[in-house]
This record gives structure tokens, sequence and C-alpha cells, in this order.
């Protein structure tokens, strides 16, 4: 049964009238229909993600390159998640001064508008904070009574030691207002003044945002950082009870109006944490699966995918209509926290090492315990694989374990840098003294161009790989048809895609750079036939179900039923 927005907003604020927020959607609703050519969730689907800035040109706006860079991989990626296009103040987009407009020097409206008839648009709500120089905080500073407590402002002295940190600097921040010094609260940085949704008036306007992006063609909403948006003294201010309740308003009103649209939750958090987002159903579309990039990477640096085995069999099912949104790269670092659960402190310890040595950095966070290790900032193809290699071996470590990211059950979200073969710019680093510079290079269009029509580049043979292996799964793997995970060797992550009655893939990772020998006879039912690999190459299989990998290699095995083979 539909849950009713109204009755969740009335949840929230109990002494509030729903009327306020009812208003909002009504005139929002005359602008909403969904895109013409839409199409549900599909095994075709797979998203880039990157700025709207990633490439540039003299000859035009970012978003053009944009949508000239996305047309080389037209019928190979179904949409792209473009990072906060918004004029904005620090943070690479996530300090916003104006939800409403696209940042002039990024193009316009309708460029975007211009994407979205081509491919499915991600677009950030950033609900939980905006700049310090939105006019809302300005105003709020000059104490205008409508603003007066759209922020939080807190006397220092009292204790908020039980707040959850996720960044290594001071909780609140002073301000020169009208009314004098006040101390506001900032759960990011200086420049990202958190909002205070206990205050009606402020879910009211988010919703505004939210309805005026799905009009101008968004099909997922990414909800950022969002565990921390509801704030309450004497809590630790993360996963409050009306965070939950705020996700499950949100999702109730795509439903009832706009249900076409998928709401996702970033959430970088312990895993327990992080599947709470779907709550039974109801809450996101859409988890971040976060310990996928620690424990892929890790298994590709120790050659040994034992660990990530043990964590992709234990994944719960998800909520029938909730997907997990898979990734190994973001524009963030790769993220720790969520490895805790799954690593010992020797193998993290070790992975921090490989990644440092590979020309990384380590970003940290305040505990009661002092700093600890919080995000490893690094390109995600300088961390998998040794600079010190020939090209043709980085090359094939990187896809076999991009390969695992796509043969996953859910939507697979690929970063830019990923997608190019990129690696690390240290330049980026040395310029801004910040760690995340290092992954967020942007490139000129016309010599990224010029560099994938040299067929032996790096570049141009990342992209080849990852064209072979995305026109493969965009004919087998449809998200949510679930997905076994097999032990068969210490050196291979094995897992079968699809449905029985269909015609189930077996995928075989080899995450190793030596030859490996197996039976498949455990995950291979012996009323089945191999009948072909995805991928092309020859199927070396014994009739007792025995095969070798060669280093790095990938194996998507369609099987078929003796009596369909036979037909």
């Amino acid at each position: 049964m539909r849950a009713d927005p109204f009755d969740l907003w009335s949840a929230i604020y109990p002494q509030v009238d729903y009327k306020i927020i009812k208003n909002v959607v009504r005139v929002r609703m005359r602008t909403l229909k969904p895109p013409v050519h839409y199409k549900p969730l599909s095994h075709k689907d797979a998203l880039v993600i990157s700025y709207a800035d990633s490439f540039y040109s003299e000859k035009e706006a970012p978003l053009h390159s944009l949508y000239r860079f996305l047309d080389f991989f037209h019928g190979y990626l179904s949409g792209v998640h473009i990072l906060p296009f918004f004029p904005y103040s620090s943070d690479d987009g996530f300090s916003i001064i104006d939800y409403y407009r696209v940042r002039k020097t990024y193009g316009t409206w309708q460029d975007i508008r211009k994407i979205g008839k081509d491919f499915r648009i991600m677009t950030d709500l950033v609900m939980n904070h905006c700049s310090s120089e939105h006019k809302w905080f300005l105003k709020f500073l000059a104490n205008k009574r409508e603003y007066s407590d759209f922020f939080i402002s807190v006397d220092p002295s009292v204790d908020l030691s039980q707040v959850f940190r996720p960044r290594a600097h001071p909780l609140l921040t002073p301000f020169q207002s009208k009314r004098g010094i006040v101390y506001v609260w900032t759960t990011f940085s200086e420049d990202q003044i958190d909002f205070n949704m206990a205050n009606p008036k402020v879910l009211v306007r988010m919703v505004d945002i939210l309805l005026w992006y799905i009009a101008q063609g968004a099909q997922f909403i990414r909800l950022d950082a969002i565990a921390f948006l509801w704030k309450e003294q004497g809590t630790s201010c993360i996963h409050h009870e009306n965070t939950h309740r705020i996700v499950q308003f949100l999702r109730a009103l795509l439903e009832q109006y706009a249900p076409w649209v998928r709401l996702i939750t970033e959430t970088n958090v312990a895993q327990t944490e992080n599947l709470s987002y779907f709550g039974k159903g109801q809450e996101a579309h859409m988890v971040y699966q976060f310990p996928l990039p620690p424990l892929l990477l890790d298994a590709y640096i120790r050659q040994n995918a034992r660990v990530l085995t043990s964590w992709a069999q234990a994944l719960p099912n998800v909520p029938e209509g909730s997907l997990f949104f898979n990734f190994a790269a973001s524009h963030d670092g790769i993220g720790l926290l969520p490895s805790y659960d799954f690593l010992s402190e020797e193998e993290r310890k070790h992975l921090i090492e490989t990644v440092k040595a590979r020309g990384g950095r380590i970003s940290y966070k305040d505990t009661p315990n002092g700093k600890i290790p919080y995000e490893m900032n690094i390109n995600y193809f300088s961390a998998i694989t040794d600079p010190r290699w020939p090209q043709q071996k980085r090359v094939d470590c990187f896809l076999s374990s991009q390969a695992i990211l796509l043969a996953l059950d859910g939507i697979p979200g690929i970063y830019y840098h990923s997608l190019i073969g990129s690696e690390n710019w240290q330049e980026g680093v040395h310029k801004t003294g910040y760690n995340r510079s290092i992954n967020r290079q942007k490139l000129s269009f016309e010599e990224l161009e010029t560099e994938l029509t040299h067929t032996g580049s790096l570049r141009s043979l990342v992209v080849q790989g990852w064209k072979r292996l995305l026109a493969a799964r965009n004919n087998a793997f449809t998200p949510g048809s679930g997905q076994q995970i097999f032990a068969l060797h210490a050196k291979v992550f094995a897992l079968l895609r699809g449905n029985p009655e269909d015609s189930p893939v077996l995928c075989l990772h080899n995450v190793s750079d030596v030859r490996v020998e197996l039976s498949l006879a455990s995950a291979v039912p012996p009323q089945y036939l191999i009948t072909r690999n995805l991928l092309g190459s020859p199927v070396r299989c014994t009739v007792q179900h025995e095969i070798h990998m060669e280093p790095y290699e990938v194996m998507w095995l369609e099987l078929r039923s003796n009596l369909l083979a036979q037909v």
C-alpha cells in the first residue's frame, strides 16, 4: 500500500499543518511530466559520474563538451550523474550559492535538458548545508525574521561531544551577525552551513528545489550527506529517526507525483547503517555500495578474493523495488570506514601503505580516541595497478576489477576518470593543498579526443575494454534478477547472475597475476551446459567443468539447461 506523503509530513512536524507543503507541490505539479522516451530501469542502465566541467574546450561551454563526451559511449551508458552544477563557493560544487541556477561558466538549463533527452540525469539535492554566501544565510546573519531559524546557532559552552564528526575541524564556526558573534553549526567546513531541518519551512524549500530539478529532466535524485540531516543536542546527530522519516516522505512524494524518478542516498558509513536507508522498501530506491571500493581494491592488491567473496555472500536481499548503486571510484576518495567490519587492522594497514606507495594520500577524522584514517585519496587506476608493470598488464588488472563492478546485481556508476584510464593528478594536490584534487583533474576535450584515436594509448585501451564489458553486460544482467556468490578459489571472485529459468551467467574474475585452475562443479548445476563466453574468448572447460583462467582474466559464461541447449 502506497504511503501518504502528507501523513509522513505530520509524523515529522506534528504541530504544523501539511497544507504548507501541499501548496508548494500543487504549484510545481503543473510542470512535472515523465520523459517522452522513459523506460523502466533495465540491464542496459549504467551511469557515468562527472562534473559539469570535467571536460573543457575553447570552442564551447563545458556542458556542451560533456554531451560530446557522453556521445562517445552512446549505446553503452544510459545516464550521467552530473555533480553539482550550480553557483558555488567551495568543495567543487557542494557549497551551493543558488540551487535554482546553472553556473554561468558551465552553460544553461537548456544544456542540462538537452543531455536529459538522450541520457538519464542524476542530480544532487544538497539538503544538509549551503554556502556561507547563500542569500538565505546572509539574511540569517542580518537577523531577518523569516530566516532567523533556518540555520543552527549554539552557545560554544554547550557540550556537543556526542556529535559524530566526519571531519577533523571544529563543529561550530563563528560568524559576525547583526546580533553579534554567532557560533553556527558546520558539519563539513566553515563554508558549508548546516540547515535547521527542525524548521519545516526549510524542508518546504527543499521540496520545491527537488520538484524544480525533476521538471528540468532529472530522473535520479541523490541525497548528499543525508545521514547528518537532523540535529538534536544530546544525540550523535547521525541517522536520526527524523532523517529516516524525511527520506520516507520524499520517497512517498515521488511515488505519488513523479513515479519515474529514483531516490538514492549517499551515506558513507558502516554497512548496517548504510543499508538502513532502504528501510523496509519505503525509503531510498537505491543505496551506494560503500564497502565495495576498499574491498575490491584489497582483493587485487593482495591477489586474494576471500574477503570480497565473504562480504558479497553475506549481503542481504534488498527490498522489492530497491537496488544497490555499485561503484568503485568517485569524486571523493576511497572510504575506509565501511571496511572496518571486514578487514583486519593488518589488512587495512597493508592497503593504506600500498596506496601511499602508489602516490596516494590519506585523510583523517577526529574520534574520541584521536584521529583515524578516514579516506584514501588516489585515482582508482593508480591504486589498483603497480606503475612498474607493463602497460597491458595494468590495463588487464584494472578492467578485471571493473568487470566485478558491472557484474554485481544493481546499477553501476563509473567515475569519468576510471572510464578513460586516468592516473593520479599530483599537480592538483600541490595547487590546491586538497587531497581530493588528486582525482578531480579537468581535461581538454580535444586532447582527450586525440588520445583516444591512438589505438595503443593507455586511454584507448581502457575505453575499448570498457565498451567490450558494457556491451556484454547490456545483453545479460537485469538489475534485481538476483545473484549467488561462490567461493571457488581464493584468487577468483565468482557469482551467478540471473534466474535459472532464463539463461543465467556465471561470472568469473581472476584477481591475480598468475594462472588459476579451478572446478566449476559446485557453481554449474548438473542439468546445465556452458554455451559461450559473453566476452568472446573460447570456453576452455572440460566435461567435468574444470577450467583454467589466465592472469586477470574475466569470463562471463552463459549457462543453459540441457533441454534448452538442444532446441
